[in-house]
């Protein structure tokens, strides 16, 4: 059975990368991580990705010169190690056409809270966290979803619930909600894998 090869984008910690390389390492998913690119080249995501002698590569508009070159070097390093699923584990940045195109209906993405609500333009990371807090939702959770040209808008793929106490603070509600993200992204990998092998 054909392992699936991955390559993720990642701009901070890069700890729901660490939960695909776990996973992939222990055998619960039929896949690997070939590639990791960040726009940050201090992103610790990267030195994640040295630690298990992954090709790591830090890509961005200052480095290529604009965000279209970015796109263009993005694209080229996932077709040359033949990735076959693109992965957006905490990636800042909007994914350019050129990348859109080449993986259509192959690059996924986590987001922490329960699409549609919270989602869109400016909400990423502790931002989505403080929204539902201050919205007082019972529950919240994260959302692996198709990623098009529109910020957290493609088919969701899967969600788990995580419920949400009135004394939370967003720290606390973060920390409940990462610990989901790193079961369902591998998951929701091995799903697309046996997909994609029938």
């Amino acid at each position: 059975m054909k392992r699936l090869r991955i390559g993720v984008l990642a701009s901070g910690g890069g700890s729901n990368l660490q939960s695909i390389i776990d996973k992939s390492l222990d055998g619960t998913i039929n896949a690997e991580v070939v590639l990791v690119v960040s726009n940050n080249s201090k992103a610790k995501a990267l030195d994640r990705a040295q630690t298990h002698a992954i090709d790591a590569v830090h890509i961005s508009s200052i480095t290529e010169g604009s965000d279209e070159a970015a796109d263009n070097r993005i694209t080229q390093e996932m077709l040359e190690r033949k990735v076959d699923l693109v992965v957006l584990a905490g990636y800042m940045k909007k994914v350019g056409p050129k990348l859109i195109k080449a993986y259509y209906n192959k690059i996924i993405n986590i987001h922490p809270a329960l699409l549609p609500k919270f989602g869109g333009k400016d909400m990423y990371g502790m931002r989505v966290h403080e929204a539902v807090v201050a919205s007082a939702e019972k529950e919240s959770g994260p959302t692996v979803h198709i990623v098009d040209d529109k910020y957290d808008h493609g088919r969701i793929l899967a969600q788990m619930k995580v419920p949400v106490y009135p004394d939370d603070t967003p720290a606390i509600l973060q920390r409940r909600v990462l610990e989901k993200e790193h079961e369902i992204l591998p998951l929701t990998i091995q799903k697309l894998s046996e997909e994609w092998e029938n």
